[in-house]
Formats: structure tokens, sequence, C-alpha cells
């Protein structure tokens, strides 16, 4: 049987077991929040090293991609500086083919098409995959990058403004303390004493993308009738999503007994699953993976899907 775990710095109150399988592989698929606590984490990572096939790093990225351009975040090294076994991804790989196939799937296979569709991705540096596609397939997106990472009120409209601010900004901010940047522990679970303060980025989507905690951070008490595309749900998200007025929720990694676990521990389950090097790995050896599993994104929708195509 194989073992992944993914060890976050976000919060136990999300901690989630399964066993399943995959590809006739039985899998345990564990993950374990330390509240914020960078010590903890690291320690975690020393102790459990090679007692599990593949490590998933939540709640913080080994690094920014942006291109062709990689920016190391120096807390995350830190933390797995002492692992010497177990291979440690943060979800960067599956986030660059499967959000990418999420993007399609939704004009290709649910026929809503995207064509100067409003959509808001509150952090496209952290999932340039998904805002490349959303651009080719001619949405009028907005990376909202300054505004939910920085609090900066400055719509990012082109790839190229990405590219540009991301090389500017990225040195900078990847050497900063990490929970400057993103929710930490139980940050993750506070309700913003000012949920209107964006109110007016979500009014004017049609689909909100993009991490969770960053969403949810500001989500305004009405949401009606807007698209939302992410990951790591569970079911009091789901509820506080419907109870808003949403559309849909389309996530992006499969729904495992009542939740979807982040692409940093589903990408440790698919790097046990290819025969190769984790440091070898391509985009296309999870792009075959994923076609062998039929891996589609889960999709729950809370009203009629009868305006998709025109609201």
């Amino acid at each position: 049987m194989k073992k992944v775990i993914s060890i976050s710095l976000g919060s136990d109150k999300r901690d989630h077991r399964v066993q399943t399988e995959f590809l006739g592989e039985k899998f345990i698929i564990e993950r374990k929040g330390t509240n914020g606590d960078q010590k903890r984490a690291a320690q975690l990572f020393t102790e459990l090293d090679g007692q599990y096939d593949a490590f998933g790093m939540g709640g913080i990225d080994l690094s920014i991609q942006v291109g062709n351009s990689s920016y190391k975040f120096r807390d995350a090294q830190k933390l797995i500086k002492n692992v010497k076994k177990t291979p440690v991804v943060d979800g960067s790989g599956l986030k660059n083919t499967l959000e990418r196939l999420t993007v399609e799937y939704i004009e290709d296979e649910l026929d809503i098409k995207l064509a100067k569709k409003k959509v808001l991705i509150t952090s496209a540096m952290d999932r340039f995959g998904m805002a490349e596609t959303f651009y080719q397939r001619n949405a009028d997106v907005i990376c909202g990058d300054l505004i939910f990472g920085l609090g900066v009120p400055i719509r990012i409209k082109s790839l190229k403004a990405l590219k540009i601010i991301a090389s500017i900004l990225a040195p900078i901010v990847t050497k900063l303390p990490f929970e400057l940047v993103y929710p930490t522990g139980h940050k993750q679970d506070e309700v913003n004493q000012n949920i209107n303060k964006y109110k007016k980025y979500y009014d004017e989507a049609d689909i909100i993308a993009g991490d969770f905690h960053y969403i949810k951070a500001y989500l305004p008490e009405k949401i009606n009738d807007k698209i939302i595309l992410t990951n790591t749900t569970t079911s009091s998200d789901l509820n506080k999503l419907k109870n808003r007025g949403a559309k849909a929720l389309i996530t992006t990694t499969p729904n495992l007994n009542g939740r979807t676990f982040g692409t940093n521990v589903m990408e440790a389950l698919l790097i046990t699953l290819i025969d190769k090097n984790p440091a070898q790995i391509t985009s296309d050896d999870f792009l075959k993976i994923l076609d062998k599993l039929n891996f589609e994104p889960n999709y729950i929708y809370f009203k009629s899907r009868k305006d998709d195509n025109n609201g």
C-alpha cells in the first residue's frame, strides 16, 4: 500500500485521511496541518522522511513559476532542508497540467463559452497555467495578485503585464516571511471583518478562480450566479458558497470522502504512479497518467445551467 501525506502550514481543522485506490494501487492519503507553525512543519518533514512514498507541501509553495521563470520561497526551502529520502512536491506540476485541462473542459465539455466571460483569478502567479488558458480562450481576465496578495487595488489585465510584475516582485516576495503574503494556520478560518473590501471585483466577475483561501477571505455575502473554480474545499465551504448564491463549484481535484484535497497531495499521489525519478517528471508524464486515470474535475451545480452561455 502506498502512503502520501500533505504537511501543511494551514489549519489543522482541515485535516483528513482516506483510503482509496488508483490503477489497482491502494493508497492512504493524509493531510496534517500545523497551524502556521513552521518549526512543527519542518519537524514533521524530518521525522516522517522515508516513512511515506511522497510528501505534499501545503499552505506554502516551493516556488513561483511564471512562464519560463522560477522563484524559490526561502521559507519553503527551510522546511525541507533535512529531507533526504521522500520526494516533496507542492502541486505546481499538476497545476500546470490539470488546471489547463479544467479550463478547456469547462468550454469544450460543459459548453460554457469563455470568450468575453469576465474571470477574476485571485492569484495568477500561483496558477499561471490556468491564467494562460483563460487568455487563450479569449476570456476577459483580471489577475488579482496585487489586490489579494499585497492589498494594492490594481488590476492586472494581460499575461505580458503579469510576467513583468512577477519579474519585479517575485524575487522580493519569495524572500519575505510567507505569512505576510498568504494566510496560514488559523488565519485561514478567520472571517475578515471587512468582507466588502474587494466586493466590486467579485461583483464584476462571471467566474471567480484561484486558491480558495484567497477567494473566501473577502467573499461577499452575495455572489449570485457566480461560478467558482478552485481546488481544496470542505462540506462547510460548499454550504457557504451555496448559501451565498453561487451558481456552481468546479474543483480541479476529485472528491474523496466528502472533500477535495489540494493539488500538492494529488501531485504527490501521481508521482508515485509514474515510473520515473520525480525530478525528471514532465508535463507530458502528468498528462499521460491523468488520461489513464480518467481524472475529471468535480462539478457541483447549485442552480440551473440554462443561462451559463449568456451570463
